[in-house]
């Protein structure tokens, strides 16, 4: 389902805690489960898990008191390399994971909105898995004067991050207007709908730390399993 660049595990047990504070699943001052009945829930090591809570300790998420337990410290503005992904499952949350299905370099598509400096853009489709459910597909266009190529074992399950690691590239906002659209017909079967059923679609137009728009995409988003959530701070 994954691809080669995964996140390390315990990176992606602290996005999902992340997440599940951020969606009201775990609440301030709430009490976690002690460290081996939470780890052998989450079908991972103690030593993994503990990782992922020193990530949360950092980010101010945690409060780690000896003899007694982690308790969680809600807080609006922990930081998160999937801070700008909006889909979450129905109950909330959801560790986000997905699989590249093609990745080309080409005119871009006028159907797209206005973005970068260049006639041409690397397009990135993907399928988008919420805590292992089949949630959305997406087509992304990065403004090809970011870089000349792109190769799919280069890409990241965190598309920002992979901007931020590989081409120095912030995304420091996103604009997205939500409507309908019609699933395309290059969506996997695995996606739960048929090809041109009308599914709620995100356009999101990003800007970098440069304050100019570099990139832009679609998010067609299964709503039988996730909606569309954004929070105020």
């Amino acid at each position: 389902m994954t691809q080669n660049g995964a996140l390390p595990l315990y990176l992606q047990i602290s996005e999902l805690l992340i997440r599940d504070v951020a969606s009201g699943r775990l609440i301030d001052g709430e009490r976690l489960p002690p460290e081996r009945e939470m780890a052998a829930t989450l079908g991972i090591a103690v030593g993994t898990l503990r990782q992922a809570l020193k990530v949360l300790v950092d980010k101010g998420l945690i409060d780690s008191i000896h003899g007694s337990g982690n308790y969680i410290r809600a807080r609006t503005d922990a930081t998160s390399v999937y801070a700008l992904l909006r889909i979450e499952l129905l109950t909330g949350g959801g560790l986000p994971t997905a699989r590249v299905l093609a990745v080309d370099s080409l005119p871009k598509d006028p159907a797209l909105p206005a973005f970068g400096k260049s006639p041409d853009g690397h397009r990135i489709r993907r399928l988008r898995y919420l805590s292992g459910q089949v949630a959305a597909v997406e087509e992304i266009w990065l403004d090809a004067s970011q870089t000349p190529r792109i190769a799919p074992e280069d890409l990241s399950e965190s598309l920002y991050l992979f901007y931020r690691q590989k081409l120095n590239l912030w995304i420091t906002r996103a604009e997205d207007r939500i409507g309908l659209g019609r699933l395309p017909d290059w969506a996997p079967a695995e996606f739960p709908h048929p090809h041109g059923t009308p599914l709620p679609l995100i356009t999101r137009v990003s800007w970098a730390q440069d304050n100019t728009p570099v990139e832009a995409s679609f998010t067609w988003f299964d709503p039988d399993k996730v909606a569309y959530v954004a929070r105020l701070k």
